[in-house]
C-alpha cells in the first residue's frame, strides 16, 4: 500500500471512530473544542477534552422530615467541573418531580419546607449537568414527611375534686414552638371551654373544679404550631367533678358495752358515690382514734369484740370517703360504757334469710364462770320469747329446726346464766325472716368463656338453679323453656344504692323485666353511674340436685347492645348474691322465695 493510500485509509478508520462518539447512541455526547490534534499535510484530526458523565448522590437524611429540612447532594467531575445540581422531590404514586432548587457551586444544599406538603412518603434525587453538557441523575433516596405532632390527654379518673393536674404528652414533634390548649365541656355537650393555655414543655395545666359545678365533663388538648393544622387528642370522657362531701351518721351503740356488739353508721353521697366508711373509737375525752371496721359496702356495719378494750368510756364516731376523694367525719357518740367486768354474751348473726336448719351461735364470758347460755327466738317486735337451747360449755351453739315456726320475721338473743345464778341478756338481733318455701333460689353461677377474666364479654355465661322446676311462662310470659332472645342489663351500684363495688345484672325481655331477679356481682364491672346491655340467649333445662329434678335457667351473652365503652374488669373477687324473683311459680303454682342466694364455690372474679 502506497504511503497515500495508508494516509487515506487511517483517516476514515477515526472518521468513523469520531461518527460513532458524536452519535445518540454512544455513551454521551460533548461540544468540547478539540485539544489534541495529529497533523498531515492534507488531513488534520482533534480528541475532545471530557468524554466523562459528572458523578452525583443525594445524602439520606434524618427520618422523619419535619418543619424546614436541609436536602444535600454531592456531585463531581474530574474533568471539564459540575455546571449546575438540580435537586427535585416526587410523592409516592406521583409521576412528576418537583424541584427544590438548582445550585451552581457547592456545597449543593436545600432547604424544603415540609410544612407545605402532605405526611408521608417522597422519592429525593439530583440532577448534575458538567460543564461538557454530560448529565447524571442519582439514585433515588426515600424520605419520609411527619409534621403531625401527636397528642394524648393524662386521664384524670372518673371522679376527681379540688385542682387537678392535666398534663399533656406531644409526639412526634419538630422545632416548634408548639403551643397547647386544655379544654372542658360539659359531657356530650360539644361546647368547649378553654382550661388553660401553654407553651412550655411539659404542658401541664391545673383545673380548678371548685368553680365549676359537680357534673359529668368531657377534656380534650388542642396543639398548635406555626404553618401547621390544629391536632386534637382523643376526648376524655364523662369525668366526674365532685366537691361534696359525703353525708355521715354513727349509730348510737348502747352503754354498757360487753361482749361482741355491732357497730353501725349511715353514709350517703349525692355524686361519685361512698367506696368506704370506717368505724373508730376512742378512750372518751381522747385524740388517739382507733379503726374498729373498715367497710367498703352499704350496709356500713360490722361486729366488734370489746372484750378486746379496757373497761371505762369511750367515745364512737366515723368517717366516709367517696369515689372522688372527698370525706367527711361524722358527729361523735361519747360516754359509752365498754363493761366486761362481769359478763358479757351476744347472739352471732346466722343471716338475714334462714330456712331449714339454722345453726344458732353465742358468744359468752363471765368472771364468774359461764353456767349456761340459752339461745332464745321470738316472733319479731314481740316479747313471746322461745328457748331454741341451752348449752353449758362453748362454744354456745344449737340447730334451729325453723320449719318448726311460721315463715316471717324472728328476733333472737342470748341469755347467760354465771354459776352464782345471774344473768345477762345479749342485746337484740333482729329481724331475721325465716323462709321455707318449697321454691327457692339454690345457686348461682357465673361462668368465663371469653379471654378476660373479670369482665363482661361475648361468651359468658350466668346460670340460676332452682330448688324444683319452674314453670317457664312465669318467668316470662310465652315461654317454653327454648333458647329465647333477651338483653342483659348491667348497672352501677351508685344508681341503686349499693356502692360502686355493689354492680347488678338483670335480664330484660322487649324492655320488661324477666321474672328472674337480680344479681349483685359485688365488684366493680361498670363505670360510675353507667349502664351497659348485652344481646343475650335465655334458656331453661331440667338437672337434677339431690336426687330431684330443678330448673336451671342459662343466660349466654351475646354482642355488647350499648355503651360498650362504659365496661371495666373487675379487679376484686368476690362471690355474687342472687335475689330470686317473687312471680316466678314451680309446676304447682307455689311462688318463688326471695331469699337471697351466695353463688357457691371459691372467690373469684366472675365471668
Amino acid at each position: 500500500m502506497t504511503a497515500a493510500a495508508l494516509r487515506t485509509a487511517v483517516l476514515v478508520a477515526l472518521a468513523a471512530v469520531l461518527f460513532v462518539a458524536v452519535t445518540p447512541f454512544g455513551p454521551g455526547f460533548s461540544s468540547a473544542a478539540f485539544t489534541a490534534q495529529t497533523v498531515n499535510s492534507g488531513n488534520r484530526i482533534g480528541a475532545a477534552a471530557d468524554w466523562t458523565p459528572p458523578t452525583v448522590s443525594v445524602r439520606s437524611s434524618a427520618t422523619p422530615l419535619r418543619d424546614i429540612a436541609t436536602i444535600t447532594a454531592d456531585a463531581s467531575d474530574a474533568e471539564t467541573g459540575v455546571r449546575d445540581v438540580v435537586i427535585s422531590v416526587q410523592a409516592a404514586g406521583a409521576t412528576t418531580w418537583t424541584t427544590l432548587c438548582t445550585k451552581a457551586v457547592a456545597p449543593y444544599s436545600c432547604s424544603w419546607d415540609t410544612r407545605t406538603v402532605a405526611d408521608g412518603s417522597y422519592s429525593l434525587r439530583a440532577v448534575a449537568t458538567d460543564n461538557s453538557s454530560y448529565v447524571t441523575t442519582s439514585a433515588l433516596v426515600p424520605a419520609t414527611v411527619g409534621n403531625t405532632v401527636g397528642v394524648t390527654l393524662a386521664d384524670p379518673g372518673d371522679a376527681v375534686r379540688g385542682t387537678v393536674a392535666l398534663p399533656t404528652t406531644l409526639t412526634n414533634t419538630g422545632a416548634g414552638p408548639y403551643t397547647v390548649r386544655v379544654e372542658y365541656a360539659v359531657a356530650d355537650s360539644e361546647q368547649w371551654k378553654t382550661l388553660c393555655t401553654t407553651a412550655v414543655a411539659p404542658y401541664s395545666c391545673a383545673w380548678v373544679t371548685t368553680g365549676i359545678a359537680n357534673d359529668f365533663y368531657d377534656l380534650r388538648s388542642v396543639v398548635t404550631a406555626p404553618g401547621v393544622a390544629a391536632t386534637v387528642s382523643p376526648v376524655v370522657e364523662a369525668v366526674l367533678v365532685d366537691n361534696a362531701a359525703p353525708s355521715i351518721t354513727m349509730a348510737d351503740p348502747g352503754s354498757p358495752l360487753r361482749g361482741t356488739v355491732t357497730l353501725t353508721a349511715t353514709a350517703t353521697d349525692d355524686h361519685s358515690g361512698v367506696t368506704a366508711v370506717t368505724i373508730q373509737y376512742a378512750p372518751n375525752g381522747s385524740s388517739s382514734w382507733q379503726t374498729a371496721c373498715s367497710i367498703v359496702t352499704s350496709p356500713y356495719s360490722c361486729r366488734f369484740d370489746t372484750t378486746k378494750l379496757a373497761g371505762g368510756s369511750y367515745s364512737f364516731r366515723a368517717t366516709a370517703a367517696d369515689a372522688a376523694g372527698n370525706a367527711a367525719t361524722s358527729g361523735t357518740v361519747g360516754g359509752r360504757t365498754v363493761d366486761n367486768s362481769v359478763a358479757s354474751v351476744a347472739v352471732e348473726d346466722p343471716g338475714a334469710f334462714l330456712s331449714g336448719t339454722a345453726i344458732l351461735t353465742a358468744t359468752a364470758a363471765s368472771t364468774a364462770g359461764v353456767a349456761s347460755v340459752a339461745i332464745q327466738v321470738a316472733p319479731s317486735g314481740t316479747s313471746s320469747w322461745t328457748t331454741v337451747c341451752s348449752d353449758a360449755s362453748t362454744p354456745y351453739t344449737c340447730a334451729w329446726n325453723t320449719k318448726t315456726v311460721a315463715d316471717g320475721l324472728y328476733d333472737l338473743r342470748a341469755v347467760l346464766t354465771d354459776s352464782v345464778g345471774t344473768q345477762t341478756t345479749s342485746a337484740i338481733l333482729t329481724q331475721r325472716r325465716v323462709d321455707n318455701r318449697p321454691l327457692r333460689g339454690l345457686d348461682v353461677q357465673m361462668l368465663n368463656g371469653s379471654s378476660s377474666v373479670g369482665r363482661l364479654q361475648t361468651g359468658d355465661m350466668m346460670t340460676f338453679t332452682y330448688s324444683a322446676q319452674v314453670n317457664p311462662a312465669s318467668i316470662t310470659s310465652g315461654w317454653n323453656g327454648a333458647a329465647l332472645p333477651v338483653t342483659l342489663r348491667l348497672r352501677d351500684g351508685n344508681l341503686l344504692g349499693t356502692g360502686s363495688m355493689g354492680d347488678t345484672v338483670d335480664i330484660q325481655r322487649s324492655g320488661a323485666v324477666v321474672n328472674l331477679g337480680s344479681v349483685n356481682l359485688k365488684g366493680d364491672y361498670v363505670r360510675l353511674l353507667r349502664t351497659t346491655t348485652f344481646a343475650a340467649t335465655m334458656t331453661a333445662t331440667t338437672a337434677t340436685v339431690n336426687g330431684l329434678p330443678v330448673t336451671v335457667v342459662t343466660i349466654n351473652l351475646g354482642a355488647v347492645a350499648t355503651s360498650g365503652g362504659s365496661l371495666r374488669t373487675a379487679a376484686t373477687s368476690a362471690n355474687a348474691v342472687w335475689t330470686p324473683s317473687a312471680l316466678a311459680t314451680d309446676l304447682s303454682g307455689s311462688t318463688s322465695s326471695t331469699t337471697p342466694v351466695t353463688e357457691s364455690g371459691a372467690l373469684d372474679k366472675e365471668f
